[in-house]
């Protein structure tokens, strides 16, 4: 079998948000345990520049959710950002995995030269719909996962290589 458009996409982002909601499950039972404010993990950030866990969920979600829409030519779904909780967070991932769920590889597939335009506060961004999901969608999910990793790791939540990377 080929690697396609669509096996390079969805199915990899649906594997990372499963790792994902794993990750958060495991900081809100530690919390839990240890009889902590959770708002002192999912607020927390590696630096004082960076983002706090809360964002880099969403930005990992929208991520994910974006590209499958823009692949596929649909309108990408807007969620709110309004999430502060573990539960918040996690119910997120599960909507975006049931999104996520809804493509076919027949939507995606021969989106290689689809033409993809973001704008963002810094300016237009044009891609290729490979460039712009092997070189920007990619890299981003996994820098925002890794960064909701790290800080509970941080944080002394006991988490593993094996929890980001799922089970085979």
């Amino acid at each position: 079998m080929s690697l396609t458009m669509y096996s390079a996409s969805v199915p990899a982002f649906i594997r990372l948000l499963g790792n994902l909601r794993v990750i958060l499950e495991k900081g809100a039972a530690h919390a839990e345990s240890r009889k902590l404010d959770a708002a002192s993990l999912t607020g927390f950030r590696l630096y004082p520049d960076m983002f706090p866990l809360t964002r880099q969920v969403q930005i990992a979600t929208d991520m994910v959710k974006g590209a499958a829409a823009r692949l596929a030519g649909q309108d990408v779904p807007r969620y709110e950002d309004t999430e502060t909780t573990f539960a918040e967070l996690i119910a997120r991932v599960d909507k975006t995995l049931a999104f996520l769920g809804q493509f076919r590889p027949d939507q995606i597939d021969g989106s290689e030269g689809k033409a993809i335009q973001l704008k963002s506060p810094r300016g237009e961004m044009n891609f290729t719909g490979h460039d712009y999901l092997q070189f920007f969608v990619l890299p981003n999910a996994y820098f925002h996962a890794t960064t909701v990793y790290n800080i509970l790791r941080h944080n002394g939540v006991e988490l593993g290589k094996q929890d980001f990377l799922g089970r085979a």
